[in-house]
């Protein structure tokens, strides 16, 4: 336990001391990528290499198109990949690994050079276009050699990068759900209109449809409403299987009645574009089980019912 927490703060120590130490060189780095026509490409070796597929990963999932390259395959035809036009990210803390062997041909391309390294004297920097210093005092590692606080520190400037980048372009929720259709985050962030009833499967009526026919048509959708709407599909009302109950407990004749005598109106809605998550909070906090979609104009878009969002496993 000891030895695991003087690791833990070591390398908690080695990203503190990045945040002093960032400086214009951060900056213009950020601006090499910011005016990137092509990719980036990410290139390290050994524990580095690990790290900067992850970065390429983050680059690639917020907006900037990303690609890891293994320097060593690099000198064997991997070279390629790398276009004039692209801005190379290379991590190596001494600055004097294999890495430095593509340095030349990356120059020559004509392809912008950003290294992260430790060594400021080292090849690597003395080629690049723009140096961030990733220095640490001792590595988390009792022996003082495998790369742990200064690779930790590396991937923590990748990411400062990639969030840099993605508040500078304008990187949305609605993009970043885009890139993330599956797995728990594209449940979170899916939206009511890819959920929604649509189109005939919306149950609708006119203020002036006779309750039976709105009956039926309650039934027939299966969502134990429906919309009430005027002749251009805008939203006047709704009416729900609770409402019926309660006019049959007053002893209303409900069936006598026209859907704009029975209907609720003003009913809770929410925007095409609204998060499922934001959705199923509105129908926990009003206790109900369905909600109308509407656009900005107020015309029905659809209607979202509690067990589309259970189908999601969102819940």
């Amino acid at each position: 336990m000891v030895l695991a927490r003087k690791v833990l703060q070591a390398e908690a120590a080695a990203i503190h001391a990045l945040v002093d130490r960032l400086d214009g060189s951060f900056e213009q780095a950020v601006k090499l990528l910011m005016l990137c026509r092509g990719r980036v490409i990410v290139t390290g070796i050994g524990k580095s290499g690990i790290i900067c597929q992850k970065i390429a990963a983050t680059f690639s999932s917020t907006g900037t198109p990303a690609h890891f390259l293994h320097p060593a395959e690099a000198v064997h035809g991997d070279l390629g990949v790398i276009q004039g036009d692209d801005v190379v990210v290379a991590i190596s803390h001494s600055g004097e690994t294999e890495v430095v062997r593509i340095v030349d041909t990356i120059k020559r391309l004509g392809a912008r050079l950003i290294a992260i390294t430790g060594d400021c004297n080292s090849t690597l920097a003395q080629s690049a276009d723009v140096v961030i210093q990733n220095r640490v005092s001792d590595e988390a590692c009792p022996l003082n050699l495998v790369p742990t606080a200064s690779t930790i520190a590396a991937l923590a400037i990748g990411d400062a990068l990639a969030m840099t980048l993605l508040v500078a372009k304008g990187f949305k929720q609605e993009d970043f759900a885009n890139l993330h259709p599956g797995g728990q985050l594209g449940k979170r962030l899916m939206r009511v209109e890819q959920l929604m009833h649509a189109g005939n499967q919306t149950p609708t009526v006119r203020a002036d449809t006779v309750m039976q026919r709105v009956v039926d048509e309650i039934t027939s959708k299966g969502l134990g409403m429906s919309c009430v709407v005027d002749d251009s599909n805008h939203l006047m009302g709704i009416i729900t299987d609770g409402d019926l109950r309660r006019h049959m407990a007053n002893g209303t004749n409900v069936l006598s009645r026209r859907a704009s005598e029975v209907m609720t109106r003003r009913p809770v809605t929410v925007a095409p574009n609204t998060l499922a998550t934001e959705a199923l909070h509105v129908l926990e906090q009003r206790k109900i089980t369905s909600i109308v979609v509407v656009d900005a104009a107020n015309v029905v878009q659809g209607v979202v019912h509690l067990h589309d969002l259970w189908r999601t496993q969102m819940i």
